[in-house]
């Protein structure tokens, strides 16, 4: 594939009717999770400039860091801590506006502000992972980004 495919301008509906069907064919025929995951997060961080884009994997009784972009992150995060961890005990997309009115965020990286994180959901219908992206500034995230990272959470479950 080749990065120019990539789009960073016009607005945020268009860039994801752009970048899914490129996810959709990286993700055809893929079966390892880690590459998987390595592409779709480079692919999402370069197209919407995000702070940090990147993966969670459920571990035992942890999320483990997972293949990302960005600075440096937390490496565990226990089920119902922070937003990622409250996604992966509800089974469910969370779309925080400003991180600093969740209670229990977990702050990874002061200059993060808001926040969402959509939950990987493997055929056995448990959390496999999730899928976590912040952003710089306030009520970045909204329905729009939701449908799109659900859509993709749904191809790359298959490969969990």
């Amino acid at each position: 594939m080749s990065e120019n495919l990539i789009i960073s301008s016009g607005d945020k509906a268009e860039r994801w009717a752009t970048l899914l069907p490129q996810v959709e064919a990286m993700l055809e025929g893929e079966t390892d999770a880690v590459a998987a995951m390595a592409n779709v997060a480079a692919m999402i961080h370069y197209t919407f400039d995000n702070l940090w884009t990147g993966f969670y994997r459920v571990v035992a009784d942890a999320l483990v860091l997972g293949p990302f972009q960005g600075p440096l992150a937390c490496v565990r995060i226990k089920r119902g801590r922070g937003v990622c961890g409250t996604a992966w005990a509800k089974a469910a997309t969370l779309i925080v506006p400003d991180v600093e009115q969740f209670p229990g965020h977990i702050a990874c990286s002061s200059l993060s502000r808001s926040e969402i994180v959509v939950p990987i959901i493997g055929r056995d219908g448990e959390v496999k992972g999730v899928i976590d992206i912040d952003s710089e500034q306030l009520g970045t995230f909204d329905a729009t980004d939701a449908a799109a990272l659900e859509r993709i959470a749904a191809l790359l479950a298959p490969i969990f």
